[in-house]
């Protein structure tokens, strides 16, 4: 059965808000919640970049029953591995085994703060898959010690381990990605409803006589409102970075760089990619291919930090009745 998730958006809102409305969507239902991990929005209208593990933390002690993810979180730069380990196994215990870690190679935005440039891609896949290696030995309690070409740990032990081991998940956009990846990660995460890709990942499980498929998770933005036009153009406010896709907004380095690179894109545009308004069977329509091509989970962005409360307390549970019905169907047929 499909899943359905709410995401928390670090950029645009505060921690309070997030760990609040983080306690209203598990009451509305849904399954699981995704929280971005960023130290800057990609617009400055989206005005807010709190630390999301901090959140995370809040969020573990004040939901009860839904699954939590890092959607996702770079291990690679900003973050040394060894930290990200051992934050990860803090988070599964807090929430009681609820947690997700979710890793991917990361953005420029967020990354070059540390002041250490930006790699290019091919580097910065090396670097994860060293990465994933130096935290799932740390997941292990043993002490490690470690030398590669980009990481080094020197007599590391997590002295707090979790009872439920720490699933790991990770971003992936294409075959070469897959075979990289795909014997590190316990689940596959991706932006796009591609059935290829999703073919491919279980393939190299199988491949490399993985039990089980693992879960595929991916996230959709939304902008529901009462008001259509209310919703276009809040979503052309904040989202309209949207449009340029990942090789593009992996690499620029600043709000105003998104800023600039978004100048000419029309609230017509965000309109023509992200459903907009009350029309739930829109929503749906932009959903179902997620699950037509074999994803188990998928996470809702609903776009608008002051928008959360009323589309909580109006939209979401309707929503969900009417995802949850959808997506039944298409199993049956």
């Amino acid at each position: 059965m499909t899943r359905f998730g709410y995401t928390l958006m670090t950029e645009q809102s505060g921690p309070k808000e997030l760990v609040r409305d983080a306690i209203s969507a598990e009451h509305r239902g849904f399954d699981f919640e995704v929280s971005s991990d960023h130290f800057s929005p990609w617009l400055v209208s989206q005005g807010h970049a709190p630390n999301a593990w901090a959140v995370l933390g809040a969020v573990a002690q004040v939901t009860e029953r839904v699954d939590l993810y890092t959607y996702v979180t770079c291990p690679t730069m900003r973050y040394h591995p060894a930290v990200v380990a051992q934050q990860a196994a803090t988070v599964q215990i807090l929430s009681d085994g609820r947690f997700t870690l979710g890793l991917g190679s990361g953005e420029n935005l967020n990354e070059h703060v540390v002041g250490r440039g930006w790699p290019a891609v091919t580097q910065r896949q090396e670097m994860l898959r060293e990465a994933i290696e130096v935290i799932r030995a740390l997941f292990t309690g043993d002490l490690v010690d470690w030398r590669g070409d980009h990481f080094q740990v020197d007599s590391a032990r997590l002295w707090d381990l979790p009872e439920t081991p720490v699933g790991i998940g990770v971003a992936m956009g294409g075959k070469k990605a897959v075979d990289t990846f795909g014997v590190l990660a316990d689940h596959l995460i991706a932006t796009e409803p591609d059935g290829d890709l999703v073919h491919e990942w279980h393939s190299s499980r199988q491949a490399n006589g993985l039990a089980g498929g693992g879960r595929v998770v991916g996230q959709i933005p939304i902008c529901w409102d009462p008001d259509r036009d209310t919703a276009v153009a809040r979503a052309h406010d904040q989202f309209r970075w949207f449009g340029g896709g990942w090789k593009v907004n992996a690499d620029l380095p600043t709000p105003a760089g998104f800023d600039g690179a978004t100048q000419f894109v029309r609230p017509e545009d965000v309109a023509d990619s992200i459903p907009c308004g009350p029309d739930f069977d829109a929503i749906v329509d932009a959903v179902r291919p997620y699950w037509e091509s074999g994803f188990t989970d998928i996470a809702l962005v609903q776009i608008g930090g002051g928008s959360q409360d009323q589309f909580l307390k109006e939209a979401a549970e309707p929503l969900l009745a009417s995802l949850r019905s959808a997506s039944r169907q298409s199993t049956d047929d």
